[in-house]
C-alpha cells in the first residue's frame, strides 16, 4: 500500500509529497523545493528509507532542495523530462532571487519521458509527459491507489501558469485533456499548491478545462 504525507514548503507553500511503500518503508520526496530540515524531520519521524528523489518540473519552489536531499541520502534524482534542463541549471540564480537557502546544485540522474515508469518499493508509477507550464513537466500516477502527483499542471479550479519562460497555454490544455483525463475521473490528484481534487470534478467544474468548453470530437 502507498502512503502519502503532504508537506507544504517554501514561502510559495508548494506541496512536497513524502510518499512511501508501507510494506518496505522505501520512500521518496516528490518536489522537495525547500525547507530541507523540516522534510528530514518528517522523514525521520515516519521511519522512512529514502531511495530516490522525484521531480515533476524544474521551478525553484519544486526542485531547489532536490540536490541537497539526494546528496544527504545518497540517492538518485529522477525526473523531470530533459526539456527542463534550462530551469534546473538556473536554480542557483532563481533561489538567490527569491531568498532561498544555497542548496546543492544538481543535474537529474535520470530524465523521464512519457510512457516510462518509476518504482518505489513494491509500487510502480506511470510517467505522463505534460508540457505547457514548463516544457519538461511530468506527472506521476499510481494507478492502484488512484492518485496522481501533478505538480503545477492542474489545480482545484485552475491550471498552471503559462506566462513563465517557455510556457504554452494551448499545450498545457492539450496535456490535461489528452494526457490526464483518459486516466479516469476517479483519479485524485495532489497539485503543486492548494487542495487536492479529482480529475472527474475538474472535468465538470474547472473553468479552464471542463468538458463543456470543448467540442466532443476535439
Amino acid at each position: 500500500m502507498l502512503k502519502v504525507l503532504i508537506a507544504p514548503v517554501t514561502p510559495f507553500k508548494q506541496n512536497c509529497s513524502l510518499v512511501w511503500c508501507e510494506e518496505t518503508m522505501e520512500g521518496t520526496a516528490i518536489d522537495p523545493g525547500g525547507d530541507f530540515d523540516m522534510l528530514k524531520a518528517a522523514i525521520d519521524e515516519n521511519g522512512l528509507k529514502i531511495t530516490k528523489v522525484l521531480l515533476t518540473h524544474g521551478h525553484v519552489d519544486h526542485a531547489s532542495a532536490a540536490g541537497t536531499m539526494a546528496q544527504h541520502y545518497g540517492v538518485a534524482i529522477e525526473g523531470p523530462h530533459k526539456d527542463d534542463l534550462f530551469l534546473i541549471e538556473g536554480l542557483p540564480a532563481s533561489g538567490a532571487k527569491y531568498g532561498f537557502p544555497a542548496y546543492q546544485p544538481f543535474v537529474p540522474d535520470r530524465w523521464l519521458s512519457g510512457g516510462e515508469q518509476v518504482t518505489l518499493g513494491n509500487n510502480t508509477f506511470d510517467v505522463v509527459h505534460c508540457p505547457g507550464h514548463t516544457p519538461g513537466h511530468v506527472v506521476f500516477v499510481h494507478k492502484p491507489s488512484k492518485i496522481a502527483f501533478v505538480g503545477d499542471v492542474l489545480f482545484r479550479g485552475s491550471v498552471g501558469r503559462t506566462d513563465l519562460p517557455r510556457g504554452n497555454h494551448e499545450q498545457l490544455i492539450h496535456s490535461i485533456r489528452k494526457g490526464l483525463w483518459p486516466l479516469g475521473e476517479d483519479i485524485q490528484f495532489v497539485p503543486g499548491h492548494g487542495q487536492m481534487s479529482t480529475f472527474g470534478w475538474e472535468r465538470k467544474t474547472n473553468s479552464f478545462v471542463a468538458d463543456l468548453l470543448f467540442d466532443e470530437d476535439e
